[in-house]
């Protein structure tokens, strides 16, 4: 079975569509083209704003008319990452799925269910002509994976609902009504390399096999950090071998937990057996202490020939070793006040050294606006003693939680009708557009849901198929309950 024959056909089909066409974050042209022209073929208003952000406008159907209109939002963009033997193209290839039973995986990347199913399903309710609606304001918000650009950038005036549905919450027993904001922390420096002495040996170290994950709703799972982990493996061999670095990089996006880094250095030929040695029996510990989050977890050392390429003075390098073991990964604070719920965290998403240039790259988050800022400043402090300058960008604030919302009590009390069960009515540690969009709509009321979707933000990706059915028969009941305006 392919997946444009899932039900509910019209949402597959459209899903299968939108992943036959490359959408990386900040590369939305393409997608964006093609949704605007799906718009102006269904003879709605369509808009497109000063960031990129597009706007479909749908009347309301027969009968719904003196309902409130709403704004049904999702995002264009999806996170690229790809296992390292996996041949593929993010800016030119479409995403090659598979079913496989109940879910929907990719092969060997990330599947963009996150936030493509959301996508799919406005796509299918605007091509509808048997769905009682509201009015409806179909947004399409460009870059939330890498910087929030389309939320930061939208300006007040340009919707006209009053209700936001986000469809970007990822289980289907979940109606989230908060969330976390964040800022990307990001600490540079130039160095001068030093020329290798003639003789040296250059190694290749590799840990790959991590788990990765949704660096704000898999964050609390433990999983490895291979940054962390190949500067570990890295800082326990500088104790009994002498060696420089050539090269080292280390994950990707920001907002996934990287699972692979490899690093070049280079040694005294009669030292390579010792450094493999020492790593070996590091990373032993480290397997075992991982064997449940991260069971694929794997090292690799090869020579790699003699040593040609500037390295790393050793002042440079014993302190950026340091002060990567003191930078905080993971879990800062759970919150006090709501259960179970993540306050602030850190990612350290990105390390690369090379060509004379270091950059280390995080995410720091946090529902609490001052512990965010005291949170990265801590991880800037670290830096700052290896001599690296920290700038902050991207900042975005989170969505404080309105237990008084008329719409969340509307939904949850749906939930409990259909499946005779209350829904987790609760905040996520993920960034939502929500929190940003509702600084120039303070007025509009807003809720988030969404299908089961496993794995968001690795090649582990997938969703499930009866969750999108019960998603998509939730919606349509939803869109009922809309109430009337006032």
């Amino acid at each position: 079975m392919t997946v444009s024959q899932l039900e509910p056909k019209s949402l597959w089909n459209f899903f299968d569509r939108l992943n036959a066409i490359p959408r990386p974050s900040k590369k939305e042209e393409k997608v964006r083209a093609w949704v605007i022209g799906l718009g102006e073929d269904w003879g709605f208003k369509t808009q497109v704003d000063a960031v990129g952000n597009v706007l479909i406008q749908k009347p309301a159907t027969k009968g719904m008319e003196n309902r409130t209109a709403i704004v049904m939002q999702s995002h264009l963009d999806m996170v690229c990452q790809k296992n390292a033997d996996t041949n593929f193209d993010f800016d030119n290839d479409g995403i090659r799925m598979r079913v496989h039973g109940d879910w929907v995986r990719a092969e060997g990347t990330t599947l963009g269910a996150d936030n493509g199913i959301g996508v799919a399903t406005i796509l299918a309710i605007l091509d509808s002509t048997d769905i009682p609606h509201p009015a409806i304001d179909a947004l399409f918000t460009i870059d939330e994976e890498t910087g929030m650009t389309g939320a930061l950038g939208l300006q007040g005036g340009f919707l006209e609902g009053q209700i936001l549905l986000n469809l970007d919450t990822e289980d289907d027993d979940e109606i989230s009504i908060g969330c976390a904001g964040g800022v990307d922390v990001t600490s540079k420096m130039h160095f001068e390399g030093e020329a290798p002495v003639d003789g040296l040996q250059t190694m290749q170290v590799a840990l790959t096999g991590g788990s990765g994950g949704h660096s704000g709703m898999d964050i609390h799972k433990g999983i490895a950090n291979a940054n962390k982990l190949m500067n570990r493996l890295l800082l326990v061999a500088y104790d009994a071998v002498d060696f420089r670095v050539e090269k080292l990089e280390g994950g990707g996006l920001r907002n996934a937990i990287p699972r692979e880094s490899h690093c070049t250095v280079i040694m005294d030929a009669s030292d390579c057996e010792v450094f493999a040695k020492v790593c070996q029996e590091e990373f032993e510990k480290i397997a075992a202490e991982y064997k449940t989050t991260d069971p694929s977890l794997a090292w690799s050392c090869s020579s790699a020939g003699d040593a040609r390429n500037p390295v790393l003075p050793e002042d440079v390098q014993e302190s950026l070793f340091l002060a990567i073991q003191a930078c905080p990964v993971g879990i800062h604070r759970m919150s006090p006040d709501i259960p179970n719920l993540v306050q602030t965290s850190n990612n350290l998403a990105r390390v690369e050294v090379k060509d004379g240039n270091i950059s280390l790259q995080c995410l720091c988050r946090s529902s609490v606006d001052s512990e965010k800022d005291d949170h990265a400043r801590s991880i800037a402090a670290a830096f700052a003693l290896a001599g690296l300058e920290t700038d902050y960008s991207g900042q975005y604030p989170g969505w404080t939680p309105n237990p008084s919302s008329a719409i969340v009590a509307t939904m949850k009390n749906l939930y409990e009708e259909k499946y005779g069960e209350a829904p987790r009515v609760l905040a996520c540690h993920a960034g939502l557009e929500c929190g940003i969009l509702g600084t120039n709509y303070p007025e509009m009321d807003m809720v988030s849901f969404g299908p089961n979707i496993r794995g968001a933000h690795s090649p582990d990706e997938c969703v499930q198929i009866s969750s999108v059915q019960k998603f998509w028969d939730f919606l349509m009941d939803a869109l009922l309950r809309i109430p009337e305006a006032k």
